[in-house]
């Protein structure tokens, strides 16, 4: 590998794949009380959120379906997770260097707060990371948008792995952009987390799988771009045989201190590494809990 050095300024069976481990009994229901259904009070209709997208001129994919477009338009937002506070969300991300008008209309049209406890519901649109429970995060709206923005690099994104599902927020602001989402999770809670927070939305182009990230999913590889929502010293390397020829891989990679990393696949045995901006993410671990 090379490297160069370079700085950035459903239906329930339709969303959750089906093959999780046999042997396990029932299916084991998380704890945890955020889910979509008990945050509904408070959310954006789909078609609010698509008339927000056009009069700020942001484009979404043709054919796309935004993340809310599952929920009733009977249920309206607060004041804290209104559409103007969302769109002041994707305004900021925008001053901070994104620029690409596909991600940010994917990010506008996603209800963030549907994805956190309701309790935590009015800092949905600051950007920040947040708990979810079992020491992990949802991440910053800035460094989801930023990841996005490198991995998609202007092109179009066929099928995408994700290695972190959490709570399913950014599982959502993919399906927006990319035609075939492909998510795991080791921490079983919170893969039967985003499983309650995303059936609501009826989201057809979500596969959510329970099992090791760091090992990837070989049975569907190649994939065109691979994006890690938690921090190792180095790219799993099972991960890297995974991308297409061409296809983009975004990481956080270190420990106390980290840097994104952009990995490209340029031919069958070559890949070109980037070091990208400064970060900070949960450690990336093996395994299935």
């Amino acid at each position: 590998m090379t490297t160069k050095d370079k700085r950035f300024p459903l239906s329930l069976s339709s969303v959750v794949n089906q093959k999780d481990k046999a042997g396990g009994g029932a299916v084991r229901h998380t704890a945890m009380p955020q889910t979509a259904m008990r945050n509904a009070a408070h959310h954006l209709s789909g078609v609010a959120a698509a008339k927000t997208a056009n009069s700020q001129h942001l484009h979404l994919p043709q054919g796309a379906v935004g993340a809310s477009a599952g929920l009733s338009p009977s249920l309206l937002s607060g004041p804290l997770v209104s559409e103007g506070v969302r769109r002041a969300m994707v305004s900021r991300v925008a001053q901070q260097g994104v620029k690409d008008t596909t991600v940010l209309a994917a990010l506008q049209a996603v209800p963030r707060h549907l994805f956190l406890e309701s309790g935590m519901a009015s800092q949905a649109y600051v950007d920040a990371s947040l708990p979810i429970g079992h020491h992990q995060t949802i991440s910053q709206p800035y460094i989801v948008a930023r990841m996005l923005e490198i991995m998609r690099n202007g092109g179009k994104l066929e099928r995408v792995l994700e290695i972190g599902t959490g709570c399913g927020y950014q599982a959502a602001v993919l399906s927006v952009m990319v035609k075939d989402v492909y998510s795991i999770e080791r921490i079983k809670a919170l893969h039967e987390l985003a499983k309650s927070n995303l059936r609501p939305m009826r989201i057809a182009n979500i596969r959510l799988l329970y099992g090791d990230g760091m090992q990837g999913l070989p049975s569907e590889a190649p994939f065109d771009g691979i994006i890690l929502a938690a921090a190792g010293l180095e790219v799993p390397q099972a991960l890297l045989k995974q991308l297409r020829v061409g296809g983009r891989l975004v990481a956080p990679v270190g420990g106390r201190n980290q840097v994104l990393q952009l990995i490209e696949r340029v031919s069958t045995y070559e890949w070109n590494s980037s070091v990208l901006e400064s970060c900070h993410f949960v450690p990336l671990h093996p395994g299935i809990i």
